[in-house]
């Protein structure tokens, strides 16, 4: 038996949604955009899929696109405005995900637009006050990425008062959403944003498939050319099978969305208590260990001192249990977590996320604290 605490990398796939899926990887395999039968079924599955995510978004199907993931979608919002409105100011945070602190960061080398960061404060929160500072200087010509809820420390942005700001100051506003979607509603009929994005391995969908909403008021420019699909938006043949999936997956996210909050704030909070009952000296990152400030699938874990963080996750893999140091899609980069090393965290404790689904079990708990105990005990770390 292995325990799986690494669900903000990636969740299991829910055997509802693999189920959803095989009809599209055996009978109904035609190309969606050929205009015989076999073609028309799948688009048909397509655009139901489509209407289905719009539906639970409250938003119009003329807003939903396709992608490959949550950092397409984020690349796609962050570049094709960039293009077609001509923005010349970014303001982000030093603590986004980086498939926007990277694309800005090029966008500043290579396109030479000018980037603004907010501030934060020591558990990094975002400071209103300056990014209203920024918009009234920015009015008209700028972009605001600012993610909804962190994936290393759970922190979460109030994205409705920043969207009321940004509308104020007539600027552009794109929210990375994707370790919220399928967890938080949202609803964007009311939400004024012009573009959040997800992507189906974090709510117990495929890989390797994504959404971005783009509001209807905006008119970017295509991602990728080469064809007419997800209406001249993103050429090439659409991923039907990841497509009906990920729609599948957001269905039964939205269903079954009070009963999983419940159920994995209990494992959350239980995991707090065993931990602080454990561990004297224990220390928690950002809002993470707050079951109402932080998204209640991560818990951010700063251990007492140790000989190497990497060597700590190497002995709970060891000991049948998978977790993070922070994002995995910096797995194998020796700078480690830059979310932690800008709030200041100290980098001699063995800091750790571990991240809940709604297949997490108190029994994980039990198991994995018995093991970090016995860690802790060899190491003399505590």
């Amino acid at each position: 038996m292995r325990i799986y605490l690494d669900n903000a990398a990636s969740t299991p796939l829910d055997t509802e949604v693999l189920e959803s899926m095989m009809p599209f990887m055996k009978e109904n395999f035609g190309n969606p955009n050929s205009l015989h039968t076999h073609g028309r079924i799948v688009r048909s599955a397509i655009e139901n899929s489509r209407r289905k995510i719009a539906d639970l978004l409250n938003t119009s199907p003329s807003e939903i696109f396709f992608t490959s993931g949550g950092t397409e979608s984020d690349n796609m919002a962050l570049l094709q405005t960039i293009e077609t409105y001509k923005i010349s100011h970014i303001l982000s945070s030093k603590i986004e995900h980086h498939a926007v602190l990277h694309t800005i960061e090029s966008l500043h080398k290579n396109r030479n637009i000018d980037v603004s960061y907010i501030d934060l404060d020591k558990k990094g929160h975002i400071n209103l006050e300056t990014l209203e500072t920024f918009l009234i200087h920015h009015t008209g010509n700028a972009l605001v990425s600012l993610m909804h809820a962190n994936n290393e420390i759970g922190n979460i942005t109030d994205i409705e008062l920043v969207g009321k700001l940004c509308k104020k100051y007539k600027v552009f506003f794109h929210s990375d959403t994707v370790q919220t979607m399928g967890h938080y509603p949202h609803n964007l009929k009311k939400l004024p944003i012009d573009f959040i994005v997800g992507s189906g391995h974090k709510f117990h969908g495929p890989k390797g498939i994504g959404f971005i909403y783009i509001n209807n008021t905006n008119t970017i420019a295509p991602f990728i050319q080469g064809g007419s699909q997800e209406r001249n938006m993103r050429g090439g043949t659409e991923n039907v099978t990841g497509i009906v999936g990920i729609a599948k997956a957001l269905e039964i996210a939205y269903s079954q969305m009070n009963e999983h909050e419940k159920n994995i704030k209990h494992v959350k909070q239980y995991m707090i208590r065993k931990l602080q009952e454990t561990f004297p000296k224990i220390l928690f990152n950002g809002d993470s260990d707050s079951l109402e400030k932080s998204l209640y699938t991560i818990l951010n874990v700063s251990f007492p001192e140790h000989e190497d963080n990497d060597m700590l996750l190497f002995h709970l893999d060891i000991e049948k249990i998978s977790a993070s140091g922070g994002s995995a899609c910096t797995s194998g980069s020796l700078k480690g977590s830059h979310v932690l090393e800008i709030l200041q965290v100290n980098p001699k404790r063995g800091n750790i996320r571990f991240s809940f689904s709604k297949y997490t079990t108190i029994q994980d708990i039990d198991f994995t604290i018995e093991k970090l105990l016995k860690i802790f005990s060899k190491k003399k770390y505590n």
